[in-house]
C-alpha cells in the first residue's frame, strides 16, 4: 500500500473505526470504482482518485480505476465498443463509486459526462447503479466551487444511487500535489479522507440490503400487471 501522508497516519489508527473494521472483517471487500473526467496528462482529477484509491486499500476495500481515455462520445459507437463494454462491466462489478471532476466553463467536464451517459439506467431487468453507494468530488483550478459536485449529485440521483452527504472539492489542485503525484498534507486532503471514509461504511451498511431498500411498490405492481396479462394470454390461447 502507498504510504499515506504522515499528517493523519495516526489519526488513521483503525482503533479510532472499530465498528468500521469489525464489519469490514466479516464481509467480503466493499469494491468501489473510481471515474475522474479528465485526459490531460497531469490530471488532477485522476490524481485525486489515486489519493482515494489508497485510502480505499487501507479500509479494506478493493478498487479499480476506469481510464476514460478512448471512450467515444455517446451516440458515436454502439455499446460494443471496447471501452463501453469495459465501462459497463466495471458498472456490475462495483458496490459503490466515486466521481471526480474537473470544474470548466462552472460545470463538470464532457469526459466526466461521456461516462455517466454510457452506464444504462436498464440492462434487461437488471439496474447497474441502483442502491449502489456514490461519493462525488472535484477540483478547481482557481477558487473553491462546488457547481461540479453539486451536478454529480443531480447524476447520481437520476442513477437511483446512495449519494454519501459528505463531498470534496479541491480548490487551486495544482498547488496542492508535489513532483509526484502525491497530495500534500492539508484540510483539503483530510476532507477526501472523510469523503472515502464514510464511502466505505455507507456501502458496508447498505450492500446487503441494496435490494430491500431499492424495491418500490410502483414496480412490484407493474411487474404484476405484466405477470397478470401473461397468465391471461395464455389462457386465451389454451
Amino acid at each position: 500500500m502507498k504510504d499515506l501522508p504522515n499528517i493523519v497516519e495516526d489519526s488513521l489508527n483503525p482503533v479510532s473505526n472499530e465498528a468500521l473494521f469489525a464489519i469490514n472483517k466479516t464481509q467480503e471487500k466493499p469494491k468501489i470504482l473510481l471515474l475522474y473526467g479528465s485526459l490531460r496528462e497531469r490530471s488532477f482529477s485522476r490524481l485525486v482518485t489515486e489519493e482515494a484509491a489508497y485510502l480505499l486499500e487501507f479500509y479494506g476495500a478493493e478498487s479499480k480505476t476506469f481510464n476514460p481515455s478512448g471512450l467515444p462520445l455517446p451516440g458515436d459507437a454502439d455499446e460494443n465498443h471496447p471501452k463501453v463494454q469495459e465501462l459497463r462491466d466495471l458498472t456490475q462489478w462495483c458496490d459503490g463509486m466515486i466521481w471526480c471532476s474537473p470544474e470548466r466553463h462552472g460545470a463538470m467536464t464532457g469526459v466526466m459526462k461521456a461516462q455517466i451517459d454510457w452506464i444504462p439506467l436498464s440492462v434487461g431487468a437488471v439496474r447497474p447503479t441502483q442502491g449502489k453507494t456514490l461519493a462525488v468530488m472535484q477540483v478547481c483550478g482557481g477558487s473553491q466551487s462546488f457547481n461540479a459536485v453539486n451536478q454529480l449529485r443531480v447524476l447520481g440521483r437520476w442513477m437511483r444511487m446512495l449519494t454519501i452527504p459528505n463531498q470534496s472539492s479541491v480548490p487551486k489542485a495544482f498547488l496542492e500535489f508535489d513532483d509526484d503525484g502525491r497530495m500534500k498534507p492539508s484540510s483539503l486532503y483530510d476532507r477526501i479522507v472523510d469523503v472515502v471514509e464514510e464511502l466505505v461504511k455507507f456501502t458496508l451498511l447498505t450492500r446487503e440490503n441494496r435490494e430491500y431498500m431499492t424495491d418500490r411498490y410502483s414496480e412490484r405492481k407493474e411487474s404484476y400487471e405484466a405477470f397478470r396479462k401473461r397468465i391471461d394470454q395464455r389462457a386465451t390461447e389454451d
